[in-house]
């Protein structure tokens, strides 16, 4: 038998172990158990929020719901890194959500993660967090120019944006989908983050910070809004800052542009 024989069927026999662990971390006060047996039941229970890429389902535990978000199962190489080389999504989605509330800055309550390995790697993996009620996203900003308050949430979301880089947290995914936002009284409004396996850690310069604007989708009137209170906050020129923030919108809505005709060519072909 040739060698290249040999590891074709090595790695079949891998693929196919039935050989799994589970990896389960709970924050107190939740027991191991229930995870587990969530888990088990995931693909026949629970209501189905989002099904696409991965897949989000919303659980009723007690008095209590649950977001778990089932990542989707990495490839070969990624299986194998996951287990040896580095954290999964669902780990670090668990441990940003623990740093990001030491650090006052909101997102839903972390409740555990599971991780399912055989020898080759690792398959599935979930995150459990609390279901927040929350009253909108930052994208129905975008959308809708008449929204209740919406020149007042975005400067609070300014400001929280601030308060993010102040603390050196760098959310790689800062995009419109990935801020809830929860009304609160004497128009006061929360920001929590959600998707957060995405982050670095450190002191951000001026560069640094005017890029997390990017992938926001910004439209010219809430470049406006965002830039004179950030401009204040970090005490640089409006002009300075307005230019900037422009520049890195428009440059990061010429790539999704060219990536959706790159998909339409492809979908065509």
């Amino acid at each position: 038998m040739s060698f290249k024989y040999l590891i074709k069927e090595y790695l079949y026999l891998l693929l196919k172990s039935k050989t799994n662990i589970l990896k389960v971390v709970v924050a107190k006060p939740y027991k191991e158990n229930e995870i587990i047996d969530l888990i088990h039941s995931f693909d026949i229970t629970g209501d189905t929020f989002y099904a696409k890429r991965n897949t989000i389902k919303i659980f009723k535990i007690k008095d209590e719901e649950w977001n778990v978000k089932a990542f989707k199962v990495p490839h070969l190489i990624n299986k194998f890194a996951y287990k040896y080389i580095r954290k999964s999504k669902a780990q670090r989605s668990f441990e940003y959500a623990n740093y990001l509330i030491n650090n006052d800055i909101l997102t839903p309550k972390p409740i555990g993660y599971v991780l399912e390995y055989s020898l080759i790697g690792l398959g599935k993996s979930f995150y459990i967090s609390e279901n927040l009620q929350y009253n909108l996203t930052f994208r129905e900003l975008i959308h809708d120019k008449n929204y209740p308050d919406r020149e007042i949430i975005l400067n609070q979301f300014a400001e929280f944006t601030f308060k993010l880089h102040e603390k050196g947290i760098h959310f790689l995914d800062h995009s419109p989908g990935n801020t809830l936002i929860v009304k609160r009284e004497n128009k006061k409004y929360d920001f929590y983050l959600i998707d957060l396996n995405r982050m670095k850690f450190g002191t951000m310069n001026f560069e640094t910070r005017i890029q997390n604007f990017a992938n926001l989708t910004l439209t010219e009137d809430m470049i406006n809004i965002i830039s004179n209170k950030y401009a204040k906050l970090i005490h640089k020129e409006v002009q300075i800052v307005h230019h900037e923030i422009t520049r890195v919108a428009n440059l990061s809505a010429a790539k999704r542009l060219k990536k959706h005709k790159l998909k339409q060519k492809m979908g065509r072909k």
